[in-house]
Protein backbone atom coordinates (compact mmCIF):
# COMPACT_ATOMS: atom_id res chain seq x y z
CA UNK A 1 0.00 0.00 0.00
CA UNK A 2 1.26 3.30 -0.89
CA UNK A 3 1.75 6.28 1.30
CA UNK A 4 0.52 9.34 1.80
CA UNK A 5 2.52 11.99 -0.19
CA UNK A 6 2.80 15.31 1.43
CA UNK A 7 4.60 18.03 -0.09
CA UNK A 8 6.17 20.46 2.62
CA UNK A 9 7.90 23.85 3.68
CA UNK A 10 7.66 27.19 4.36
CA UNK A 11 4.95 29.18 2.15
CA UNK A 12 6.87 30.26 -1.06
CA UNK A 13 9.10 27.65 -0.94
CA UNK A 14 8.33 26.20 -3.98
CA UNK A 15 4.86 23.38 -2.57
CA UNK A 16 2.63 24.88 -4.90
CA UNK A 17 5.06 24.23 -8.29
CA UNK A 18 5.81 20.42 -6.75
CA UNK A 19 2.06 19.74 -6.23
CA UNK A 20 1.84 20.60 -9.94
CA UNK A 21 4.40 18.31 -10.64
CA UNK A 22 3.09 15.39 -9.12
CA UNK A 23 -0.31 15.83 -10.83
CA UNK A 24 1.43 16.18 -14.60
CA UNK A 25 3.51 13.13 -13.05
CA UNK A 26 0.33 11.10 -12.57
CA UNK A 27 -0.10 11.12 -8.92
CA UNK A 28 -3.83 12.41 -7.62
CA UNK A 29 -3.87 15.20 -5.61
CA UNK A 30 -5.77 15.88 -2.66
CA UNK A 31 -7.65 19.65 -3.13
CA UNK A 32 -10.86 21.38 -2.55
CA UNK A 33 -9.78 24.34 -5.07
CA UNK A 34 -11.37 27.03 -2.58
CA UNK A 35 -8.56 29.17 -3.02
CA UNK A 36 -8.50 29.78 -6.37
CA UNK A 37 -5.29 30.95 -8.78
CA UNK A 38 -3.74 34.69 -8.11
CA UNK A 39 -1.15 36.98 -9.18
CA UNK A 40 1.03 35.06 -6.33
CA UNK A 41 0.45 31.43 -8.05
CA UNK A 42 -1.38 31.51 -10.92
CA UNK A 43 -0.91 28.11 -11.72
CA UNK A 44 -3.00 27.51 -8.42
CA UNK A 45 -2.69 26.82 -4.80
CA UNK A 46 -3.36 22.97 -4.63
CA UNK A 47 -4.65 23.22 -1.41
CA UNK A 48 -7.01 21.22 0.76
CA UNK A 49 -8.94 23.69 4.10
CA UNK A 50 -9.20 20.33 6.15
CA UNK A 51 -5.14 20.22 6.56
CA UNK A 52 -5.29 23.54 8.57
CA UNK A 53 -7.21 21.38 10.94
CA UNK A 54 -5.22 18.43 11.41
CA UNK A 55 -4.96 18.75 15.29
CA UNK A 56 -8.57 18.19 15.34
CA UNK A 57 -10.20 16.58 12.30
CA UNK A 58 -7.97 13.90 10.49
CA UNK A 59 -10.54 11.65 8.91
CA UNK A 60 -9.35 12.83 5.43
CA UNK A 61 -5.98 10.72 6.15
CA UNK A 62 -8.09 7.35 5.41
CA UNK A 63 -8.85 7.96 2.51
CA UNK A 64 -5.70 9.23 0.90
CA UNK A 65 -3.15 6.52 0.93
CA UNK A 66 -1.17 6.94 -2.19
CA UNK A 67 -2.20 10.69 -3.10
CA UNK A 68 -0.45 13.82 -2.73
CA UNK A 69 -1.70 16.88 -0.29
CA UNK A 70 0.17 20.00 0.92
CA UNK A 71 0.96 20.80 4.18
CA UNK A 72 3.05 23.81 5.43
CA UNK A 73 5.62 22.56 7.90
CA UNK A 74 4.62 23.97 10.75
CA UNK A 75 1.73 21.17 10.74
CA UNK A 76 3.38 18.44 9.94
CA UNK A 77 3.86 18.07 13.96
CA UNK A 78 0.18 17.40 14.59
CA UNK A 79 0.55 14.25 12.21
CA UNK A 80 -0.96 10.88 13.66
CA UNK A 81 2.27 9.06 14.20
CA UNK A 82 1.06 5.72 13.78
CA UNK A 83 1.09 5.48 10.10
CA UNK A 84 3.62 5.84 7.62
CA UNK A 85 4.28 9.28 4.76
CA UNK A 86 6.34 10.05 2.16
CA UNK A 87 7.43 13.70 2.35
CA UNK A 88 8.88 15.96 -0.25
CA UNK A 89 10.27 18.57 1.83
CA UNK A 90 11.00 22.15 -0.35
CA UNK A 91 13.79 24.38 0.58
CA UNK A 92 14.50 27.69 -0.29
CA UNK A 93 17.13 30.83 0.63
CA UNK A 94 15.08 32.24 2.88
CA UNK A 95 15.84 35.50 1.57
CA UNK A 96 13.78 34.63 -1.20
CA UNK A 97 11.20 32.90 0.71
CA UNK A 98 10.46 36.00 3.10
CA UNK A 99 10.78 38.36 0.23
CA UNK A 100 8.01 36.68 -1.56
CA UNK A 101 5.98 36.26 1.26
CA UNK A 102 6.41 40.50 2.19
CA UNK A 103 4.93 40.52 -1.08
CA UNK A 104 1.84 37.94 -0.88
CA UNK A 105 1.36 39.52 2.68
CA UNK A 106 1.63 43.35 0.55
CA UNK A 107 -1.34 42.38 -1.82
CA UNK A 108 -3.55 41.02 1.00
CA UNK A 109 -3.17 44.15 2.75
CA UNK A 110 -1.27 42.05 5.49
CA UNK A 111 2.00 43.00 7.20
CA UNK A 112 4.61 40.39 8.74
CA UNK A 113 4.77 39.36 12.01
CA UNK A 114 8.27 40.85 12.17
CA UNK A 115 11.25 42.21 10.48
CA UNK A 116 12.86 40.24 7.76
CA UNK A 117 15.73 39.39 9.87
CA UNK A 118 13.81 38.20 13.04
CA UNK A 119 11.79 36.27 10.24
CA UNK A 120 14.51 34.80 9.16
CA UNK A 121 15.98 33.67 12.18
CA UNK A 122 12.62 32.21 13.25
CA UNK A 123 12.32 30.70 10.35
CA UNK A 124 16.00 29.02 10.23
CA UNK A 125 15.45 27.88 14.06
CA UNK A 126 11.84 26.46 13.13
CA UNK A 127 13.51 24.62 9.59
CA UNK A 128 16.26 22.89 11.91
CA UNK A 129 13.61 22.09 14.80
CA UNK A 130 11.61 20.12 12.42
CA UNK A 131 14.09 18.23 10.72
CA UNK A 132 15.79 17.10 13.84
CA UNK A 133 12.06 16.02 14.89
CA UNK A 134 11.56 13.93 11.62
CA UNK A 135 14.86 12.32 11.88
CA UNK A 136 13.58 11.27 15.67
CA UNK A 137 10.22 9.37 13.81
CA UNK A 138 10.80 6.64 11.11
CA UNK A 139 7.65 6.62 9.62
CA UNK A 140 8.64 9.89 7.72
CA UNK A 141 10.14 8.84 4.67
CA UNK A 142 11.83 12.13 3.40
CA UNK A 143 13.24 13.72 0.45
CA UNK A 144 14.37 17.55 0.66
CA UNK A 145 14.56 19.37 -2.59
CA UNK A 146 15.87 22.90 -3.26
CA UNK A 147 13.46 25.57 -5.19
CA UNK A 148 16.44 26.56 -7.14
CA UNK A 149 17.65 22.81 -8.11
CA UNK A 150 14.31 22.48 -9.31
CA UNK A 151 14.43 25.28 -11.71
CA UNK A 152 17.88 24.57 -12.71
CA UNK A 153 17.67 20.71 -12.98
CA UNK A 154 13.96 19.60 -13.57
CA UNK A 155 14.24 16.58 -15.25
CA UNK A 156 16.99 15.46 -12.46
CA UNK A 157 14.54 16.57 -10.27
CA UNK A 158 11.70 14.42 -11.75
CA UNK A 159 13.59 11.25 -11.91
CA UNK A 160 14.86 11.73 -8.37
CA UNK A 161 11.30 11.91 -7.65
CA UNK A 162 10.17 9.03 -9.20
CA UNK A 163 12.82 7.04 -7.51
CA UNK A 164 12.03 7.98 -4.37
CA UNK A 165 8.22 7.49 -4.46
CA UNK A 166 8.95 4.24 -6.13
CA UNK A 167 6.10 4.58 -8.64
CA UNK A 168 6.58 5.52 -12.53
CA UNK A 169 5.98 8.96 -13.45
CA UNK A 170 4.89 10.91 -16.65
CA UNK A 171 8.82 12.71 -16.44
CA UNK A 172 8.30 14.59 -19.64
CA UNK A 173 5.07 16.52 -18.81
CA UNK A 174 6.68 16.97 -15.18
CA UNK A 175 9.66 18.64 -16.60
CA UNK A 176 7.01 20.89 -18.56
CA UNK A 177 5.87 22.08 -15.30
CA UNK A 178 8.24 24.49 -14.13
CA UNK A 179 8.56 27.92 -15.16
CA UNK A 180 11.47 30.12 -14.89
CA UNK A 181 9.21 33.02 -14.99
CA UNK A 182 8.08 32.43 -11.68
CA UNK A 183 10.86 32.41 -10.42
CA UNK A 184 10.27 36.08 -9.51
CA UNK A 185 12.44 36.88 -5.72
CA UNK A 186 16.28 36.22 -6.43
CA UNK A 187 18.86 36.52 -4.07
CA UNK A 188 22.38 36.79 -4.67
CA UNK A 189 23.77 35.77 -1.16
CA UNK A 190 25.17 32.56 -0.53
CA UNK A 191 22.71 31.54 2.64
CA UNK A 192 19.97 28.50 2.36
CA UNK A 193 18.41 29.54 5.33
CA UNK A 194 19.28 26.20 6.97
CA UNK A 195 21.69 26.69 9.36
CA UNK A 196 20.99 25.60 12.77
CA UNK A 197 19.75 28.04 15.24
CA UNK A 198 21.61 29.09 18.35
CA UNK A 199 18.62 27.85 20.54
CA UNK A 200 15.28 26.60 20.83
CA UNK A 201 12.12 28.69 19.68
CA UNK A 202 10.31 29.65 22.90
CA UNK A 203 6.79 30.11 22.29
CA UNK A 204 6.32 33.62 21.82
CA UNK A 205 8.64 32.57 18.74
CA UNK A 206 6.40 30.19 17.61
CA UNK A 207 3.14 32.53 17.80
CA UNK A 208 5.38 34.99 15.04
CA UNK A 209 5.46 32.23 12.99
CA UNK A 210 1.76 30.98 13.03
CA UNK A 211 0.63 34.15 12.84
CA UNK A 212 2.85 34.67 9.45
CA UNK A 213 1.79 31.31 8.72
CA UNK A 214 -2.08 32.15 9.10
CA UNK A 215 -1.88 35.81 7.83
CA UNK A 216 -0.48 34.23 4.44
CA UNK A 217 -3.45 31.65 4.52
CA UNK A 218 -1.69 28.56 5.77
CA UNK A 219 -3.06 28.34 8.93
Amino acid sequence: MDNLIIVTGLPRSGTSMMMKMLEAGGIAVITDKQRQADEDNPNGYFELEQVKEIKRDRSWLDSSTGEAVKMVSMLLYNLPLDREYSLIFMKRNLDEVIASQKVMLARKGEIPSADDEKMKQLFSKHLSEIDAWLSEHKNFKILYINYDEVVKLPQETAENIQKFLGRGLNIDSMIKIVDHSLYRQRSTGPSSGTEAGESDLSEDDNEKIREQLSSLGYM
